[in-house]
């Protein structure tokens, strides 16, 4: 019974980010970096939720723009690669990602495979049903408990085609790997069909991020290790497009917060702008 119970329990981490990029629509001004309040439905905090510390609006304004700014970057990847012909679209640490309800239109075009924990899976697949959302056909949920199983061999057991190309995200994952780990996980991107897409998140060491940033990242690093979930791995974009070069990508770049910033934040009026850690990592088989 009490596995049972465990099983409808969400990942803590993956609840923050859903109710942040919530939080944008509510509280930040229009136009929407990205419009997401499905997350929120799914969770069905009490009324109480903006309340909690990790939802002062102010305090994490700079966090909140990175999450939807780099949720907008991964769909507007997936809609620029679908329209070059690629199908297929793995979320690596997918959480509570809310592609498939938001946008029906493009992801019923494709074969999404969603690869998370167990527990965050079954709970996210029952909440889904009970909201009407259900789980159509082309949607694969890939539940893998990622220190016991490979997920490249659950995935392929999932019915992801090899020999066509593929979009692979991964945001918020690399900071809680080890750097073998990451290596490991960017070799096995690589193999992937010519033509197939990463875009992978990871962050800058602490003195690489702009100076207003690092208490917040201090008080984050301080929590995550409290949770049991410390942070890891941090990357300067010099190490990272070395280590994707290694992985055997044969291209690779950057796209730094400024980027983001300039493209999704350039016409704002409410100083409303990402935090300096995360990073994207882009490349291409």
């Amino acid at each position: 019974m009490e596995q049972n119970k465990k099983t409808v329990e969400p990942d803590n981490t993956a609840v923050r980010v859903a109710l942040w990029r919530a939080m944008h629509v509510q509280t930040d001004s229009a136009p929407y970096i990205i419009e997401d309040e499905v997350g929120l439905k799914l969770i069905a905090p009490d009324s109480e939720w903006r309340q909690r510390p990790d939802m002062s609006p102010d305090f994490t304004k700079r966090l909140r723009a990175s999450i939807v700014a780099r949720a907008r970057f991964i769909e507007d990847v997936v809609i620029e690669q679908h329209e070059h012909g690629i199908d297929q679209y793995v979320i690596l640490g997918a959480g509570l990602d809310t592609f498939a309800q938001r946008r029906p239109e493009i992801a019923s075009q494709l074969q999404l495979f969603e690869i998370d924990q167990p527990d965050t899976q079954a709970w996210k697949q029952q909440r889904l049903t009970e909201l009407g959302f259900g789980v159509p056909k082309w949607l694969h949920f890939v539940a893998v408990n990622f220190e016991v199983s490979s997920w490249w061999e659950q995935l392929i057991k999932a019915g992801f085609d090899t020999s066509k190309p593929a979009v692979v995200a991964c945001t918020g994952v690399s900071l809680y790997l080890t750097k073998d780990a990451v290596f490991a996980t960017l070799r096995q991107i690589a193999t992937l069909a010519p033509g197939s897409k990463l875009a992978m998140t990871f962050y800058l060491p602490l003195d690489l991020q702009d100076e207003e940033d690092k208490p917040l990242q201090l008080i984050a690093e301080k929590g995550a290790r409290a949770a049991g979930t410390p942070f890891i791995s941090f990357f300067t974009p010099e190490d990272m497009l070395a280590l994707a070069r290694e992985a055997g990508f044969k291209a690779v770049e950057i796209v730094s917060t400024a980027n983001l910033a300039k493209r999704y934040f350039a016409d704002r009026t409410d100083n409303l702008t990402p935090a300096s850690g995360e990073e994207f990592l882009v490349a291409t088989t």
